[in-house]
Protein backbone atom coordinates (compact mmCIF):
# COMPACT_ATOMS: atom_id res chain seq x y z
CA UNK A 1 0.00 0.00 0.00
CA UNK A 2 0.59 3.33 -0.44
CA UNK A 3 0.35 6.93 1.49
CA UNK A 4 1.49 10.49 0.75
CA UNK A 5 2.02 13.08 4.04
CA UNK A 6 3.95 16.11 4.37
CA UNK A 7 6.58 17.51 6.81
CA UNK A 8 8.32 20.77 6.58
CA UNK A 9 12.24 21.10 8.13
CA UNK A 10 14.36 24.62 7.79
CA UNK A 11 16.81 25.44 5.30
CA UNK A 12 18.61 28.58 6.65
CA UNK A 13 16.01 30.35 8.58
CA UNK A 14 13.20 29.64 5.90
CA UNK A 15 10.87 26.48 6.09
CA UNK A 16 10.05 24.35 3.36
CA UNK A 17 7.74 22.16 2.84
CA UNK A 18 8.82 18.16 2.22
CA UNK A 19 6.45 15.46 0.71
CA UNK A 20 6.86 12.34 2.67
CA UNK A 21 5.73 9.10 0.62
CA UNK A 22 5.43 5.51 2.36
CA UNK A 23 5.21 2.13 0.16
CA UNK A 24 4.61 -0.78 1.81
CA UNK A 25 5.04 -4.20 -0.12
CA UNK A 26 5.80 -7.77 0.13
CA UNK A 27 9.64 -8.85 0.32
CA UNK A 28 12.26 -9.20 2.97
CA UNK A 29 11.63 -6.97 6.09
CA UNK A 30 13.67 -3.41 4.89
CA UNK A 31 13.25 -0.12 5.64
CA UNK A 32 14.74 1.91 2.88
CA UNK A 33 14.58 5.61 3.40
CA UNK A 34 15.02 7.65 0.10
CA UNK A 35 15.32 11.62 -0.62
CA UNK A 36 18.98 12.58 0.46
CA UNK A 37 18.74 12.68 3.90
CA UNK A 38 21.14 13.48 5.83
CA UNK A 39 22.38 11.31 8.97
CA UNK A 40 19.78 12.31 11.51
CA UNK A 41 17.22 11.85 8.74
CA UNK A 42 18.26 7.94 8.15
CA UNK A 43 18.64 7.37 12.08
CA UNK A 44 14.95 8.19 12.38
CA UNK A 45 13.98 4.81 10.79
CA UNK A 46 15.29 3.12 14.08
CA UNK A 47 13.43 5.63 16.32
CA UNK A 48 10.25 5.49 13.73
CA UNK A 49 10.42 1.36 14.47
CA UNK A 50 10.96 1.94 18.63
CA UNK A 51 8.17 4.49 18.76
CA UNK A 52 5.31 2.29 16.65
CA UNK A 53 6.37 -0.77 18.56
CA UNK A 54 6.08 0.99 21.92
CA UNK A 55 2.56 2.93 21.14
CA UNK A 56 0.33 -0.36 20.75
CA UNK A 57 0.70 -0.50 17.04
CA UNK A 58 2.37 -2.80 14.54
CA UNK A 59 5.51 -2.30 12.51
CA UNK A 60 4.91 -4.10 9.27
CA UNK A 61 7.83 -6.86 8.83
CA UNK A 62 7.52 -5.91 4.83
CA UNK A 63 9.46 -3.96 2.50
CA UNK A 64 9.27 -0.72 3.59
CA UNK A 65 10.39 2.47 0.85
CA UNK A 66 10.09 6.29 2.14
CA UNK A 67 10.78 8.59 -0.07
CA UNK A 68 11.55 12.66 0.98
CA UNK A 69 10.83 14.65 -1.92
CA UNK A 70 12.02 16.79 -3.86
CA UNK A 71 14.96 14.27 -4.07
CA UNK A 72 17.65 16.17 -5.46
CA UNK A 73 17.49 18.60 -1.83
CA UNK A 74 19.12 17.39 1.24
CA UNK A 75 16.95 16.58 3.82
CA UNK A 76 18.35 17.63 7.35
CA UNK A 77 17.07 17.51 10.87
CA UNK A 78 14.80 15.13 13.18
CA UNK A 79 11.16 17.03 12.08
CA UNK A 80 9.86 13.96 9.59
CA UNK A 81 10.24 11.48 12.75
CA UNK A 82 6.05 12.01 13.15
CA UNK A 83 5.29 11.97 9.14
CA UNK A 84 7.23 8.97 8.25
CA UNK A 85 5.42 6.71 11.58
CA UNK A 86 2.23 7.96 10.09
CA UNK A 87 3.14 6.91 6.41
CA UNK A 88 3.82 3.67 8.11
CA UNK A 89 0.60 3.07 9.95
CA UNK A 90 -1.21 4.75 7.24
CA UNK A 91 0.18 2.58 4.34
CA UNK A 92 -0.24 -0.46 6.72
CA UNK A 93 -3.90 -0.01 7.21
CA UNK A 94 -3.67 0.70 10.86
CA UNK A 95 -4.70 4.60 10.31
CA UNK A 96 -7.14 6.24 7.91
CA UNK A 97 -5.39 8.59 5.84
CA UNK A 98 -8.05 10.34 4.25
CA UNK A 99 -7.83 14.40 4.78
CA UNK A 100 -4.45 14.89 5.16
CA UNK A 101 -3.74 16.70 2.13
CA UNK A 102 -3.28 19.81 3.48
CA UNK A 103 -1.93 19.23 6.93
CA UNK A 104 1.35 19.06 7.65
CA UNK A 105 2.80 16.47 10.37
CA UNK A 106 6.10 18.02 12.71
CA UNK A 107 7.62 16.02 15.10
CA UNK A 108 10.39 14.08 16.34
CA UNK A 109 9.80 10.63 17.94
CA UNK A 110 11.48 9.71 21.60
CA UNK A 111 11.65 5.79 21.54
CA UNK A 112 8.67 5.32 23.79
CA UNK A 113 6.65 7.17 21.20
CA UNK A 114 7.31 10.72 22.78
CA UNK A 115 7.61 13.51 20.78
CA UNK A 116 10.15 16.08 21.60
CA UNK A 117 10.10 19.83 20.87
CA UNK A 118 11.95 21.23 17.61
CA UNK A 119 14.04 24.61 16.51
CA UNK A 120 12.64 26.13 14.18
CA UNK A 121 8.79 25.50 14.01
CA UNK A 122 7.87 29.40 13.41
CA UNK A 123 9.35 28.84 10.26
CA UNK A 124 8.23 25.56 9.42
CA UNK A 125 4.57 26.94 10.42
CA UNK A 126 5.13 29.82 7.64
CA UNK A 127 6.39 27.85 4.98
CA UNK A 128 2.91 25.65 5.61
CA UNK A 129 0.81 28.30 5.28
CA UNK A 130 2.88 30.24 2.22
CA UNK A 131 1.68 26.49 0.47
CA UNK A 132 -1.49 26.53 1.08
CA UNK A 133 -1.68 24.45 4.25
CA UNK A 134 -4.05 24.54 6.73
CA UNK A 135 -3.49 21.93 9.44
CA UNK A 136 -0.52 21.33 12.07
CA UNK A 137 -0.11 18.09 14.06
CA UNK A 138 2.97 19.02 15.70
CA UNK A 139 4.21 18.53 19.96
CA UNK A 140 2.09 20.28 22.46
CA UNK A 141 5.33 21.94 23.22
CA UNK A 142 6.02 23.96 20.56
CA UNK A 143 1.88 24.67 19.61
CA UNK A 144 1.96 28.26 21.39
CA UNK A 145 5.26 29.10 19.08
CA UNK A 146 2.75 27.91 15.93
CA UNK A 147 -0.15 29.76 16.85
CA UNK A 148 1.69 33.19 16.24
CA UNK A 149 0.86 32.76 12.96
CA UNK A 150 -2.36 32.97 11.50
CA UNK A 151 -4.39 30.82 9.35
CA UNK A 152 -2.87 27.87 10.50
CA UNK A 153 -5.43 25.41 12.73
CA UNK A 154 -2.59 24.12 15.03
CA UNK A 155 -3.04 20.50 16.90
CA UNK A 156 -0.67 20.01 19.30
CA UNK A 157 0.33 16.16 20.62
CA UNK A 158 2.73 14.73 23.34
CA UNK A 159 2.70 11.34 21.79
CA UNK A 160 2.47 9.59 18.32
CA UNK A 161 -0.23 7.72 20.55
CA UNK A 162 -1.81 10.59 21.18
CA UNK A 163 -1.47 11.68 17.15
CA UNK A 164 -2.71 7.95 15.93
CA UNK A 165 -6.32 8.59 18.65
CA UNK A 166 -6.91 11.88 16.65
CA UNK A 167 -6.50 10.77 13.30
CA UNK A 168 -9.17 7.89 14.60
CA UNK A 169 -11.37 10.09 16.09
CA UNK A 170 -11.04 8.85 19.42
CA UNK A 171 -9.69 11.31 20.77
CA UNK A 172 -9.70 15.76 20.37
CA UNK A 173 -7.08 18.25 21.97
CA UNK A 174 -8.80 20.30 24.78
CA UNK A 175 -9.18 24.12 23.86
CA UNK A 176 -6.45 26.30 24.51
CA UNK A 177 -6.57 29.56 23.82
CA UNK A 178 -5.90 29.36 20.21
CA UNK A 179 -7.81 32.78 19.30
CA UNK A 180 -5.99 34.87 22.01
CA UNK A 181 -3.36 37.31 21.39
CA UNK A 182 0.21 35.93 21.09
CA UNK A 183 1.92 36.28 24.18
CA UNK A 184 5.17 38.48 24.49
CA UNK A 185 8.85 37.77 25.94
CA UNK A 186 8.73 38.84 29.57
CA UNK A 187 11.95 40.42 30.78
CA UNK A 188 13.66 42.44 33.24
CA UNK A 189 13.77 46.10 32.83
CA UNK A 190 16.62 47.66 31.25
CA UNK A 191 19.13 49.85 32.57
CA UNK A 192 18.68 53.75 33.01
CA UNK A 193 20.43 56.63 31.45
CA UNK A 194 19.14 58.16 34.41
CA UNK A 195 22.13 56.51 36.43
CA UNK A 196 24.83 57.82 34.02
CA UNK A 197 27.30 60.71 35.73
CA UNK A 198 28.64 62.63 33.32
CA UNK A 199 29.37 61.81 29.82
CA UNK A 200 26.73 64.41 28.08
CA UNK A 201 28.79 64.05 24.83
CA UNK A 202 28.65 60.35 24.73
CA UNK A 203 25.31 60.15 25.76
CA UNK A 204 24.38 62.70 22.68
CA UNK A 205 26.41 60.33 20.28
CA UNK A 206 24.52 57.39 21.56
CA UNK A 207 21.72 59.22 20.59
CA UNK A 208 22.06 60.12 17.40
CA UNK A 209 23.25 56.38 16.56
CA UNK A 210 19.92 55.28 17.96
CA UNK A 211 17.54 57.43 16.06
CA UNK A 212 19.26 56.46 12.95
CA UNK A 213 20.59 53.20 13.81
CA UNK A 214 23.78 54.02 13.21
CA UNK A 215 27.17 51.96 13.89
CA UNK A 216 29.29 53.51 16.84
CA UNK A 217 33.07 52.90 18.33
CA UNK A 218 33.73 54.15 21.52
CA UNK A 219 37.74 54.91 22.41
CA UNK A 220 38.78 55.41 26.08
CA UNK A 221 40.48 53.66 28.79
CA UNK A 222 39.80 51.29 31.31
CA UNK A 223 37.01 52.18 33.67
CA UNK A 224 36.03 55.07 31.60
CA UNK A 225 32.31 53.53 31.20
CA UNK A 226 32.38 52.32 27.57
CA UNK A 227 30.52 48.77 28.37
CA UNK A 228 28.08 50.26 30.68
CA UNK A 229 27.26 52.74 28.29
CA UNK A 230 26.56 50.23 25.73
CA UNK A 231 24.81 48.11 27.70
CA UNK A 232 22.03 51.02 27.79
CA UNK A 233 21.57 51.55 24.30
CA UNK A 234 19.02 49.39 24.31
CA UNK A 235 16.50 51.15 26.70
CA UNK A 236 16.46 54.07 24.43
CA UNK A 237 16.04 52.33 20.93
CA UNK A 238 11.58 51.97 20.11
CA UNK A 239 9.66 48.95 20.72
CA UNK A 240 9.58 46.65 17.38
CA UNK A 241 6.62 46.66 15.11
CA UNK A 242 4.70 43.06 14.81
CA UNK A 243 6.61 42.30 11.57
CA UNK A 244 9.81 42.98 12.88
CA UNK A 245 8.97 40.51 16.03
CA UNK A 246 8.08 37.96 13.86
CA UNK A 247 11.52 38.09 11.88
CA UNK A 248 13.60 38.35 14.70
CA UNK A 249 11.06 35.39 17.29
CA UNK A 250 11.56 33.07 13.52
CA UNK A 251 16.07 33.47 14.35
CA UNK A 252 15.86 32.87 17.46
CA UNK A 253 13.53 30.34 17.05
CA UNK A 254 15.62 28.72 14.21
CA UNK A 255 18.80 28.95 16.69
CA UNK A 256 17.20 27.35 19.55
CA UNK A 257 17.70 30.77 21.91
CA UNK A 258 14.01 31.62 22.40
CA UNK A 259 14.19 32.15 26.22
CA UNK A 260 10.55 30.59 26.57
CA UNK A 261 8.93 28.94 23.81
CA UNK A 262 6.12 30.19 21.88
CA UNK A 263 6.77 33.93 23.39
CA UNK A 264 6.93 36.67 20.61
CA UNK A 265 10.05 38.43 20.88
CA UNK A 266 9.74 42.17 21.36
CA UNK A 267 12.50 43.72 22.62
CA UNK A 268 15.40 44.53 20.57
CA UNK A 269 18.18 42.03 20.75
CA UNK A 270 21.48 43.05 22.15
CA UNK A 271 23.94 40.34 21.38
CA UNK A 272 27.38 40.64 23.22
CA UNK A 273 30.15 37.68 21.77
CA UNK A 274 33.17 36.93 23.49
CA UNK A 275 36.22 38.00 21.66
CA UNK A 276 37.33 33.84 20.93
CA UNK A 277 34.33 33.68 18.71
CA UNK A 278 34.96 31.94 15.59
CA UNK A 279 34.52 33.59 11.85
CA UNK A 280 31.28 31.11 11.65
CA UNK A 281 30.00 31.89 14.83
CA UNK A 282 30.42 35.62 14.16
CA UNK A 283 28.62 35.85 10.53
CA UNK A 284 27.19 31.92 10.34
CA UNK A 285 27.49 28.98 8.95
CA UNK A 286 29.12 25.20 9.19
CA UNK A 287 28.33 22.23 7.56
CA UNK A 288 24.77 22.51 8.46
CA UNK A 289 24.25 26.72 7.97
CA UNK A 290 23.03 27.96 11.06
CA UNK A 291 22.69 32.17 11.89
CA UNK A 292 25.39 33.85 13.32
CA UNK A 293 25.86 36.68 15.95
CA UNK A 294 25.15 39.45 13.18
CA UNK A 295 22.33 37.71 12.17
CA UNK A 296 20.81 37.03 16.03
CA UNK A 297 21.51 40.88 16.56
CA UNK A 298 18.94 41.33 13.63
CA UNK A 299 16.76 44.44 14.52
CA UNK A 300 19.17 44.94 17.83
CA UNK A 301 22.53 45.50 18.70
CA UNK A 302 26.07 43.31 18.41
CA UNK A 303 28.07 44.63 20.90
CA UNK A 304 31.92 43.40 20.38
CA UNK A 305 33.81 44.67 23.44
CA UNK A 306 37.58 45.35 23.32
CA UNK A 307 37.24 45.08 19.24
CA UNK A 308 41.44 44.38 19.14
CA UNK A 309 40.88 41.28 20.94
CA UNK A 310 39.12 39.50 18.46
CA UNK A 311 41.00 37.84 15.70
CA UNK A 312 41.40 40.35 12.93
CA UNK A 313 39.39 37.63 10.68
CA UNK A 314 36.46 37.39 12.27
CA UNK A 315 36.31 41.45 12.30
CA UNK A 316 37.13 41.36 8.00
CA UNK A 317 34.01 39.51 7.90
CA UNK A 318 31.60 41.88 9.24
CA UNK A 319 32.47 43.95 6.04
CA UNK A 320 30.27 42.57 3.87
CA UNK A 321 27.09 42.46 6.19
CA UNK A 322 27.70 45.81 7.32
CA UNK A 323 27.30 47.07 3.89
CA UNK A 324 24.42 44.63 2.57
CA UNK A 325 22.68 44.10 5.65
CA UNK A 326 22.68 40.61 5.05
CA UNK A 327 24.85 37.93 5.41
CA UNK A 328 25.21 34.65 2.01
CA UNK A 329 26.68 31.58 2.62
CA UNK A 330 27.15 29.16 -0.23
CA UNK A 331 27.39 25.77 0.04
CA UNK A 332 27.39 23.38 -3.43
CA UNK A 333 24.21 22.46 -2.81
CA UNK A 334 22.64 25.82 -1.77
CA UNK A 335 22.78 29.51 -1.01
CA UNK A 336 21.73 30.52 1.91
CA UNK A 337 21.05 34.21 2.87
CA UNK A 338 20.70 35.28 6.35
CA UNK A 339 19.14 38.93 8.06
CA UNK A 340 21.65 41.43 9.17
CA UNK A 341 19.96 44.83 10.09
CA UNK A 342 21.89 45.00 13.07
CA UNK A 343 23.64 48.42 14.67
CA UNK A 344 27.42 47.41 15.71
CA UNK A 345 28.94 49.06 19.04
CA UNK A 346 32.79 48.49 19.40
CA UNK A 347 34.35 49.82 22.11
CA UNK A 348 38.17 49.68 22.57
CA UNK A 349 41.77 51.02 24.31
CA UNK A 350 43.28 53.43 22.99
CA UNK A 351 46.92 51.30 23.41
CA UNK A 352 47.13 47.78 25.07
CA UNK A 353 47.45 48.82 28.68
CA UNK A 354 44.81 51.25 27.82
CA UNK A 355 46.08 54.96 29.20
CA UNK A 356 47.89 56.07 25.61
CA UNK A 357 46.55 59.56 25.67
CA UNK A 358 46.24 59.89 29.15
CA UNK A 359 49.15 60.57 31.06
CA UNK A 360 47.47 62.82 33.52
CA UNK A 361 45.66 59.21 35.28
CA UNK A 362 48.68 56.71 34.51
CA UNK A 363 51.87 56.31 31.78
CA UNK A 364 51.29 54.30 28.79
CA UNK A 365 53.92 51.33 29.00
CA UNK A 366 53.41 50.32 25.55
CA UNK A 367 56.03 50.82 22.97
CA UNK A 368 55.15 52.29 19.38
CA UNK A 369 55.19 49.25 17.89
CA UNK A 370 52.59 48.10 20.22
CA UNK A 371 50.31 50.63 19.85
CA UNK A 372 50.70 49.95 16.18
CA UNK A 373 50.06 46.76 16.29
CA UNK A 374 47.16 46.96 18.69
CA UNK A 375 45.53 49.65 16.49
CA UNK A 376 46.28 48.00 13.42
CA UNK A 377 43.29 44.89 14.07
CA UNK A 378 40.72 47.49 12.79
CA UNK A 379 41.43 48.26 9.45
CA UNK A 380 40.85 51.38 7.38
CA UNK A 381 37.75 49.69 5.30
CA UNK A 382 36.08 48.19 8.60
CA UNK A 383 36.46 51.69 10.35
CA UNK A 384 35.03 53.54 7.19
CA UNK A 385 32.05 51.38 8.08
CA UNK A 386 31.64 52.77 11.45
CA UNK A 387 29.84 56.19 11.55
CA UNK A 388 30.39 56.99 14.56
CA UNK A 389 34.03 57.08 16.62
CA UNK A 390 33.44 58.72 20.20
CA UNK A 391 36.06 59.58 22.61
CA UNK A 392 34.85 58.54 26.27
CA UNK A 393 37.16 60.27 29.39
CA UNK A 394 37.33 59.17 32.86
CA UNK A 395 34.76 60.44 34.83
CA UNK A 396 35.86 62.69 38.10
CA UNK A 397 35.38 62.15 41.48
CA UNK A 398 32.62 65.51 41.29
CA UNK A 399 31.22 64.56 38.87
CA UNK A 400 31.00 60.76 39.76
CA UNK A 401 29.81 61.36 43.43
CA UNK A 402 26.76 64.06 42.39
CA UNK A 403 23.47 63.09 43.53
CA UNK A 404 21.98 64.62 40.39
CA UNK A 405 20.58 62.34 38.40
CA UNK A 406 20.48 62.65 34.02
CA UNK A 407 18.26 62.63 31.09
CA UNK A 408 16.17 59.38 31.84
CA UNK A 409 16.21 56.45 28.62
CA UNK A 410 12.19 57.10 28.57
CA UNK A 411 12.89 60.67 27.62
CA UNK A 412 15.32 60.07 24.97
CA UNK A 413 13.37 57.04 23.61
CA UNK A 414 10.80 59.62 23.01
CA UNK A 415 12.59 61.93 20.92
CA UNK A 416 14.30 58.54 19.14
CA UNK A 417 11.05 57.33 17.83
CA UNK A 418 10.16 60.53 16.65
CA UNK A 419 12.81 60.49 14.08
CA UNK A 420 12.13 56.82 13.52
CA UNK A 421 8.71 58.18 12.55
CA UNK A 422 9.85 60.46 10.42
CA UNK A 423 12.32 58.24 8.69
CA UNK A 424 9.31 55.62 8.05
CA UNK A 425 7.46 57.89 6.12
CA UNK A 426 10.15 59.07 4.20
CA UNK A 427 11.10 55.80 2.93
CA UNK A 428 7.65 54.59 3.30
CA UNK A 429 7.23 52.08 0.16
CA UNK A 430 10.38 50.71 -0.18
CA UNK A 431 12.90 48.44 1.82
CA UNK A 432 15.01 50.92 3.70
CA UNK A 433 13.84 51.83 7.46
CA UNK A 434 16.70 54.04 8.86
CA UNK A 435 18.85 56.81 7.07
CA UNK A 436 21.88 54.58 7.64
CA UNK A 437 20.73 51.92 5.01
CA UNK A 438 20.22 54.84 2.61
CA UNK A 439 21.60 53.99 -0.92
CA UNK A 440 23.67 56.71 -2.95
CA UNK A 441 20.60 57.34 -5.01
CA UNK A 442 18.72 58.45 -1.54
CA UNK A 443 21.31 60.36 -0.26
CA UNK A 444 21.33 62.61 -3.53
CA UNK A 445 17.81 63.40 -3.16
CA UNK A 446 17.29 63.25 0.76
CA UNK A 447 20.67 64.91 1.89
CA UNK A 448 20.53 67.86 0.36
CA UNK A 449 22.89 70.61 2.05
CA UNK A 450 23.10 74.08 1.31
CA UNK A 451 26.18 76.29 -0.21
CA UNK A 452 27.37 77.12 3.83
CA UNK A 453 27.55 73.21 4.62
CA UNK A 454 28.45 72.40 1.57
CA UNK A 455 31.70 74.63 2.13
CA UNK A 456 32.03 72.90 5.38
CA UNK A 457 31.84 69.00 4.06
CA UNK A 458 34.12 69.80 1.55
CA UNK A 459 36.60 71.91 3.93
CA UNK A 460 36.51 68.94 6.08
CA UNK A 461 36.87 66.42 3.19
CA UNK A 462 40.34 67.90 2.27
CA UNK A 463 41.55 68.54 5.35
CA UNK A 464 40.67 64.89 6.96
CA UNK A 465 41.39 62.56 3.81
CA UNK A 466 38.01 61.30 3.70
CA UNK A 467 37.00 58.38 1.78
CA UNK A 468 33.97 58.03 -0.26
CA UNK A 469 32.30 56.05 2.21
CA UNK A 470 33.22 58.42 4.93
CA UNK A 471 31.47 61.38 2.88
CA UNK A 472 27.94 59.61 2.46
CA UNK A 473 28.41 58.48 6.02
CA UNK A 474 28.52 62.05 7.25
CA UNK A 475 25.86 62.79 4.90
CA UNK A 476 23.62 60.17 6.59
CA UNK A 477 24.25 61.53 10.48
CA UNK A 478 23.40 64.71 9.13
CA UNK A 479 20.53 63.66 8.14
CA UNK A 480 19.38 61.79 11.37
CA UNK A 481 20.38 64.84 13.34
CA UNK A 482 18.12 67.03 11.56
CA UNK A 483 15.52 64.39 12.18
CA UNK A 484 16.08 64.91 15.59
CA UNK A 485 16.20 68.56 16.02
CA UNK A 486 12.78 68.37 13.53
CA UNK A 487 14.14 70.00 10.80
CA UNK A 488 13.32 69.33 6.79
CA UNK A 489 16.44 71.15 5.72
CA UNK A 490 19.92 70.10 6.88
CA UNK A 491 22.23 72.87 7.81
CA UNK A 492 25.76 73.88 8.69
CA UNK A 493 25.29 72.80 12.36
CA UNK A 494 23.98 69.55 11.71
CA UNK A 495 27.01 68.96 8.72
CA UNK A 496 29.59 70.28 11.59
CA UNK A 497 28.28 67.72 14.21
CA UNK A 498 28.17 64.68 11.90
CA UNK A 499 31.64 65.62 11.06
CA UNK A 500 33.06 65.78 14.40
CA UNK A 501 31.82 62.15 14.91
CA UNK A 502 34.40 61.25 12.24
CA UNK A 503 37.76 62.64 13.77
CA UNK A 504 38.77 60.10 16.20
CA UNK A 505 39.69 58.03 13.68
CA UNK A 506 42.04 60.62 12.08
CA UNK A 507 43.29 61.39 15.83
CA UNK A 508 43.82 57.87 16.67
CA UNK A 509 45.25 56.33 13.20
CA UNK A 510 47.43 59.36 12.24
Amino acid sequence: MYAKLYSSSVLGIDGYIVEVEVDISNGLPVFDLVGLPDSAVRESRERVRAAVKNSDCQFPLQRITTNLAPADLKKEGSSFDLAIAVGVLIASGQVAGEGMEKTLLIGELALDGMLRPLAGVLSMVMAGVAGGFNRVILPASNATEARLVDGMEVIPVSSLQETVAFLRGEWLPEPNGADTPASTEAEPPLDDFADVRGQAHVKRAMEVAAAGMHNLLFIGPPGSGKTMLARRLPSVLPEMTTEESLEVTKVMSIAGHLARRGRLVTRRPFRSPHHTISQAGLIGGGSTPKPGEVSLSHRGVLFLDEMPEFSKSALEVLRQPLEDREVTVARARAVLTFPAEFMLVGSMNPCPCGYFGYEEDRDCTCTHQQVRRYRSKLSGPLLDRIDIHVEVPRVDYQTLSSTQKGESSATIRERVARAHAIQAERYQGTRILHNSAMPPSFIRSHCRLDSESRDLLQQSFDTLGLSARAHDRILKLARTIADLAGKEKIDASHVAEAIQYRTLDRKWWE
